[in-house]
């Protein structure tokens, strides 16, 4: 694999996974805190449903200009014009500014829509929820500008490391007011929840630090190419955030897909449950928690992975694509499909072989809960799979393709979306979304493979080890689990461990005996 691939695959994963490990790992102490089951499920959804929304906004507020602008920017390095680079980041920096502010007003305004098509019990809570999220929505998209700016100059490891400061200080502040909170001042979990859904401001604070420290060390390399770049060719600024702002609508949609998604099972679900179904409050929450609201929080480690592999690809493929070097673009296509298989799958074969302690260490022992997990963790494998496709095809110029082969999956996910939830109810909505993600990858690989005449072929002994890899790993939890059953979180924690490594160990054996590790990183 290209080593640039590789390094930036590297930051990319490390600093996105391991946050998001952090945010999976919080969930311990948090939900401890938070005391009945009942209050649990409750702080769940509340906290979920609004997350949702948050990220909906988010991706609103930077209308896909990060990405827009670091493939600009890759675009023009490429041609020796770092004037015109610094330029445009400059004006987005402060274009993002102006939107942040602009969104945040809007999400207050709206905030009581969205609560009360919500599937949480209160009404009032939701609303006071959804508005705590506003100062981390008002200040995020200029800092996600400054995040492009270094993709796009291919410097991936401040992109990663950002991402780890702004976890860490998030997590720290949702455990230390959650603990005052609640053990302190003795107020309700609602509060605490309040408090969490706050923490992504402290938490985006602590990386704007991180990133202008590192945009400062790095000054005297921007000075330097400055005086090597060619004459500034950008006049006409206006002209061209117009055409950023055209071009960044696909970016926008593709960006928000799982999240438009998990917005449609949030806003729907509770319509067909206790419209349709005549089901309570209680019920719906309780079941959306279930098919949701817990496993998004443990899955997303998954997507995040693949999101961190084809973002690494991102400023490569536009170089090269700029440049009309179409067999460097089949190598770097050929190496990005190799690695996610090569990486993804695994994961979520282990993962999922754990659903059961993995559900009872951080929620409940449930075999209902572990069931609603395993299948969120074959659906997020697809949903990485589909990331790793658009993102790709963005970065090829093909945004317009990736947007439609998006909304065809929206449009899917909304047609099944009340049959099946009629029928299945949660388990009905995991459907849904599984079909409309299969349809797009589909759509996307099948650009691909036409496009840029990449041999599939070459990826099938990839498969096939994954596919023994899946058999093994999945007889042998079954024979463990005939003879034991771990039963407290400690336990299960001790046994997900030892048996996560093992499995790990078998597949780099495996692997490395039969040459696919070399073939892989080479």
């Amino acid at each position: 694999m290209n080593k640039k691939l590789l390094a930036g695959s590297f930051w990319l994963s490390f600093g996105s996974v391991f946050s998001r490990a952090l945010g999976v790992l919080y969930l311990i102490p948090w939900l401890a805190m938070m005391g009945s089951k009942e209050n649990i499920n409750a702080a769940q959804a509340l906290f979920n449903s609004t997350y949702n929304i948050y990220a909906i906004f988010l991706s609103l507020g930077m209308a896909g200009f990060p990405s827009a602008i670091a493939r600009k920017v890759a675009m023009y390095n490429g041609k020796d014009e770092f004037t015109n680079s610094q330029k445009i980041f400059k004006l987005g920096l402060g274009l993002m500014c102006i939107s942040g502010v602009v969104c945040a007003l809007i999400l207050y305004i709206a905030a009581p829509i969205f609560a009360k098509n919500s599937p949480v019990v209160s009404q009032r809570d939701s609303v006071i929820a959804i508005r705590s999220m506003i100062p981390a929505i008002a200040i995020l998209p200029a800092m996600s500008v400054i995040r492009g700016w270094f993709q796009g100059n291919q410097d991936l490891k401040p992109f990663g490391i950002s991402q780890l400061w702004e976890q860490i200080f998030r997590v720290i502040f949702i455990l230390a007011s959650s603990y005052v909170l609640i053990y302190i001042f003795h107020t309700s979990y609602v509060m605490a929840v309040y408090a969490s859904v706050f923490a992504a401001f402290a938490g985006a604070l602590a990386s704007y630090i991180y990133l202008i420290a590192h945009y400062k060390a790095k000054l005297p390399e921007y000075r330097m190419k400055l005086r090597n770049s060619k004459t500034s060719t950008v006049t006409n600024v206006r002209k061209i955030f117009i055409a950023i702002a055209y071009e960044s609508i696909p970016f926008v949609v593709v960006g928000a897909g799982i999240n438009l998604c998990q917005i449609i099972d949030q806003l729907f679900f509770k319509q067909i449950m206790q419209g349709a179904l005549g089901l309570s409050a209680e019920y719906t929450q309780q079941v959306y928690t279930a098919f949701s609201a817990n496993p998004s929080k443990l899955t997303s480690v998954i997507i995040a992975l693949a999101a961190a592999i084809a973002g690494s690809s991102l400023p490569l493929l536009a170089t090269v694509n700029a440049g009309g070097q179409k067999k460097d673009v089949r190598r770097y296509l050929t190496d990005n499909i190799n690695y996610l298989i090569f990486i993804v799958f695994p994961v979520s074969t282990i993962f999922s072989a754990l659903s059961f302690e993995a559900n009872g260490i951080f929620f409940f022992f449930s075999k209902a809960g572990a069931e609603f997990l395993a299948y969120n963790i074959w659906q997020s494998l697809i949903m990485a799979v589909a990331v790793n496709g658009l993102t790709v095809l963005q970065a090829l110029r093909y945004s317009k393709k990736a947007m439609s082969y998006l909304v065809i999956g929206l449009i899917i996910k909304l047609g099944l979306q009340f049959p099946l939830v009629f029928i299945l109810q949660g388990m009905g909505a995991i459907m849904a979304t599984n079909i409309a993600f299969v349809v797009i990858c589909i759509l996307v690989y099948r650009k691909i493979r036409i496009e840029f005449t990449v041999n599939f072929r070459e990826f099938i002994p990839n498969i096939l080890l994954n596919v023994i890899f899946l058999v093994v790993t999945i007889m042998a939890q079954i024979f463990i689990s005939g003879i034991y059953t771990p039963q407290t979180k400690i336990m299960a924690l001790l046994y997900s461990a030892i048996f996560g490594v093992g499995a790990g160990l078998i597949y780099f054996v495996i692997s490395k005996k039969f040459g696919f590790w070399n073939k892989i990183f080479s």
